[in-house]
């Protein structure tokens, strides 16, 4: 579990009955031979795979809410890479759920990291039982553990390397949260999964959705996107600039 996207659902984190994160991540999908057609922009001159997770009768025992969750995967020629989720409620009584694309992003280093897009924002501390925060710093970079869940933040973000000279940008819709973390030296001397120094090297920034869970009445879809891709730093501070409007 430890890199790439793990799905987050139908719960983010242990802040429900199931197990962490939830158990779609745990599952096997299946391709999805005929999904419901998504805009031509999501297809046209790009490598792409449409997959399906239904809830199994053990699913069911655990959380018995009968959805359809389907998710393309899809990769452009300049590397850009897009996540579409459509969960759908065909259940007859509605059911909440929260969600991340608990995304593992490689760094050089991660004390020469920084976040820009999060700057004024609310965040939950999971460092202090989930207490509310207010975002101080003009960026934020890192030099100890990071657990937080940033509330209502804007559609786009950018992680910053400086040492690689490139960035991330994380553009989003449907996803007003965004977690960022990093264990740091203690905690990933815990994880058995995790080599102890790995931390140095990575950040999770997570497109999600968990202050205010989603709520599906029977019938109605709930959609989720999240778009990564690398740019060189010097073209980035063009597109963060205020007086430049790409949110």
């Amino acid at each position: 579990m430890r890199g790439g996207i793990p799905i987050c659902f139908p719960q983010f984190g242990n802040c429900g009955s199931l197990e962490q994160h939830g158990f779609a991540r745990n599952k096997l999908w299946k391709i999805d031979e005929n999904p419901p057609p998504l805009p031509p922009s999501d297809s046209q001159g790009k490598s792409f795979v449409d997959l399906i997770l239904k809830p199994s009768e053990e699913d069911l025992k655990f959380w018995p809410h009968v959805f359809e969750f389907r998710l393309r995967v899809s990769l452009a020629i300049d590397g850009r890479l897009t996540l579409i989720s459509r969960i759908r409620n065909v259940n007859g009584k509605p059911f909440n759920f929260s969600f991340a694309y608990h995304t593992y992003l490689s760094v050089s280093d991660i004390s020469e990291v920084r976040v820009e897009g999060l700057e004024t924002l609310d965040y939950l501390d999971n460092l202090f039982q989930r207490e509310r925060f207010t975002e101080q710093g003009d960026a934020l970079t890192f030099e100890s553990e990071v657990d937080r869940v940033y509330v209502s933040s804007p559609s786009m973000v950018a992680v910053i390397d400086h040492e690689k000279k490139r960035t991330f940008v994380i553009r989003k819709e449907g996803l007003p949260d965004i977690v960022v973390w990093n264990p740091w030296e203690k905690k990933s001397k815990t994880m058995s999964d995790f080599g102890d120094e790995e931390y140095k090297q990575m950040l999770c920034v997570d497109g999600a959705v968990i202050e205010k869970p989603i709520t599906l009445k029977p019938g109605e879809e709930w959609t989720g996107r999240l778009e990564l891709s690398v740019v060189p730093s010097s073209f980035c501070s063009d597109l963060l600039d205020p007086g430049h409007h790409h949110f």
